[in-house]
């Protein structure tokens, strides 16, 4: 993946207040995909449980400086994976470069992501609409990349009642949002059946945050 040419040829899409989808943003998704692959053996996938004591619909696992966790305590982040007990792997330079590239492509310069969350999608699954609010400083933007299955990504507004918008997401697009859109409510409607040439019944998410 070539980060001088990442991205040149997409189309920007505007859904917000300083928030777009950046159309097959990932021109070259083999450094990527082998950096995810790096990060599951060490820390696998698995479906984290909510305060309220249910499994979440969507497994995951997380690199980088900290990484995202749910359990019966809450919501927050930590420096080790709770599964292990060791450090989260590091975040590959492969995927840092994309989040900095789709972040400057998106008007946010000098993004630095500490934590990468990446979401393992299947069909049925879905992310319920929620706020990214358990990093420490909102000036950061949000950098959302998909690959494999096509889904479907609602963004709303800063209230939960606000009806969010449709936009489907294909393999290469980026999600980024920050300023006035920073905290508004986002999710994932349930993923449709489909297979994908490249991740089979699979849709991978890369979430990158400026946690700490």
């Amino acid at each position: 993946m070539s980060s001088d040419n990442e991205g040149r040829a997409c189309r920007r899409q505007v859904i917000g207040p300083q928030a777009v989808v950046l159309r097959r943003f990932v021109e070259d998704d083999e450094a990527l995909l082998r950096g995810i692959e790096r990060v599951r053996k060490r820390a696998p996938f698995r479906r984290m449980i909510t305060p309220g004591g249910r499994a979440m619909s969507v497994a995951m696992t997380n690199c980088g400086d900290v990484g995202w966790v749910s359990d019966l305590n809450g919501y927050r982040y930590t420096s080790d994976d709770p599964q292990s007990g060791w450090a989260w792997p590091p975040m590959p330079a492969a995927l840092a470069r994309l989040a900095r590239a789709a972040a400057d492509a998106a008007g946010f310069e000098r993004f630095e992501p500490d934590a990468c969350l990446i979401n393992c999608y299947v069909p049925g699954t879905r992310l319920s609409l929620h706020q990214d609010k358990d990093e420490r400083d909102f000036g950061a933007p949000i950098v959302s990349v998909s690959l494999g299955l096509p889904a479907t990504f609602l963004f709303g507004g800063a209230r939960r009642a606000v009806t969010p918008g449709r936009h489907g997401l294909e393999h290469g697009d980026v999600v980024v949002w920050g300023g006035e859109s920073r905290l508004f409510f986002h999710g994932v409607a349930p993923l449709r059946d489909g297979r994908h040439a490249r991740l089979g019944v699979r849709r991978i998410n890369m979430t990158f945050r400026k946690a700490r």
